[in-house]
């Protein structure tokens, strides 16, 4: 249908009114930034506060759900204004560079603020968090450990020529391939015992994968375990898009595959790495009890945006409330800086990470060859980025995950994804309980003391489940944080 030329008139003036009301209106103005509490003696000069601590704003014209930005020289976070007893007040977002940052709002019309300073304190990066009524995660699997490259076409990476591969391989440090094994139900004939075999001779490890959708997921559990039987190191499920929503779908899979492989074989989940911009993901079943053993988010840096280090500070904030080990998985495409590929190998060391990968061997240059079999200088360990500040109104996942441990404390909390009144009442009861502050938020402390709780189990297949349907349907839009761009870019799924 072809486009119309001219706006109807009721339309036109429409936007003329909005256009003369908004150059009415002035341009948002901060006065100040401000710690809470307002007495903090670290705060008398320039207001310094750590990551999910909370600011008090004043300024006109302000309002509800305005965009705030914390920004630094390399990258940038935004969260919104809300309004409370006090004030408008906002959270330091977790990710935040440690220094000196400038906070600005932006209005509906796009226009910017003056910016105001505001100093990121450091805090130590804590020990591992215990899980499921469980000492704290051990190490990674084997298999996982060390450095990776994913391979999507055998064909298409250095010819397929296996002793080609491996000498590539070992004069980069690579000690894991990850080889795609099948999509959805259709297994790919290129994973085989042969291969395996070839590539064992060679003294690799193999690692099978398989893009998965949801709609058939026990003949999608069943292509998966076949790589089991054809002599695979480890298994990983990468699980996008198309699994949102799908609790059901996830629960199904994940027991199936465990019915076929054993508790005990390793099994990791690539999925999407800013959780918290897919609140309908069922992280929470692929990562839960029973599930995935390792987690491999996709930190493709270059691609998202910001830089290495707030990348990298947002998945591991995000990522790590699961309990499992993270073997992050980097980009080796797009030819990205070799002072990037160091810094991400430095930043996840740091961070704690015994293992990580990069995506992928057909899509990576000489010269990143090159650069990924340079020597990773020793650097200072990162701070600590900070947990998710959940609380009132929060919604999603992570919501979820938390519900399931806080009602093994109070069986009155309905896991529904949902951070309503009950569950504010409940996590307050508890943090008191835990001689933590009771403020209603997820902060370091409060998280720490509920990973360290037992999770209570959901029954997503039950089809007569209210809790299965109110939570889907309840779970607010995704987000993506390729922003414009689409992971369909660098999918893996199906054939080019």
């Amino acid at each position: 249908m072809p486009v119309r030329s001219r706006l109807p008139l009721a339309a036109a003036t429409a936007l003329c009114l909005t256009g003369t009301a908004a150059a009415r209106t002035p341009a948002p103005h901060l006065r100040d930034v401000r710690c809470v509490p307002v007495h903090v003696a670290q705060c008398r000069t320039t207001p310094a506060a750590r990551t999910g601590s909370q600011l008090m704003l004043r300024g006109t014209p302000l309002y509800r759900g305005m965009r705030v930005t914390f920004r630094w020289g390399t990258g940038a976070l935004a969260t919104t204004l809300q309004r409370s007893r006090i004030g408008w007040v906002v959270r330091v977002p977790a990710g935040a560079q440690v220094g000196t940052l400038h906070v600005y709002v932006r209005d509906r019309s796009g226009r910017r603020s003056n910016s105001r300073p505001l100093r990121v304190l450091a805090t130590p990066v804590p020990q591992p968090v215990p899980t499921n009524g469980t000492p704290a995660p051990a190490g990674l699997p084997t298999a996982f450990q060390g450095a990776g490259m994913w391979i999507w076409y055998v064909s298409k990476s250095d010819g397929g020529d296996i002793a080609a591969i491996a000498a590539r391989a070992h004069a980069t440090g690579i000690s894991t391939v990850y080889v795609k094994s099948g999509d959805g139900t259709t297994a790919w004939a290129q994973f085989s015992p042969a291969l395996v075999s070839a590539l064992h001779a060679q003294g690799l490890k193999v690692c099978a994968w398989q893009y998965v959708y949801g709609n058939d997921p026990l003949g999608e559990a069943r292509v998966a375990a076949a790589s089991l039987t054809d002599g695979a190191d480890c298994f990983v499920i990468d699980a996008e898009s198309e699994y949102e929503g799908r609790y059901a779908a996830a629960q199904r899979y994940i027991n199936q595959l465990r019915s076929l492989v054993g508790e005990a074989y390793p099994v990791g989940l690539a999925s999407f790495p800013y959780v918290d911009y897919h609140p309908s993901e069922p992280y929470s079943v692929f990562l839960g009890p029973g599930g995935a053993q390792v987690d491999l988010p996709q930190v493709y840096w270059k691609t998202i945006g910001g830089g290495v280090g707030t990348v990298s500070a947002h998945t591991l904030v995000h990522n790590r409330i699961y309990g499992v080990p993270i073997a992050p998985l980097g980009q080796s495409y797009n030819s990205p800086s070799a002072a990037d590929i160091t810094r991400f190998q430095q930043i996840w060391a740091g961070y704690g990470a015994g293992g990580h990968s990069w995506w992928s061997w057909q899509s990576t240059t000489d010269t990143t060859w090159g650069d990924l079999a340079a020597p990773v200088p020793a650097s200072t360990p990162p701070p600590d980025p900070g947990w998710p500040a959940l609380q009132l109104k929060s919604k999603g996942d992570e919501v979820i995950w938390m519900q399931q441990h806080l009602a093994s404390a109070d069986a009155s909390v309905t896991i529904d994804g949902t951070f309503g009144s009950q569950t504010d009442a409940a996590l307050r009861t508890f943090q008191t309980d835990h001689a933590i502050p009771a403020t209603g938020v997820t902060d370091a402390a409060t998280w720490q003391a509920l990973l360290a709780l037992p999770v209570r189990s959901v029954d997503w297949t039950a089809q007569s489940s209210s809790t299965a349907r109110a939570t889907v349907a309840g779970l607010p839009d995704r987000r993506n944080e390729l922003g414009r761009a689409r992971y369909s870019t660098v999918s893996t799924s199906r054939t080019p």
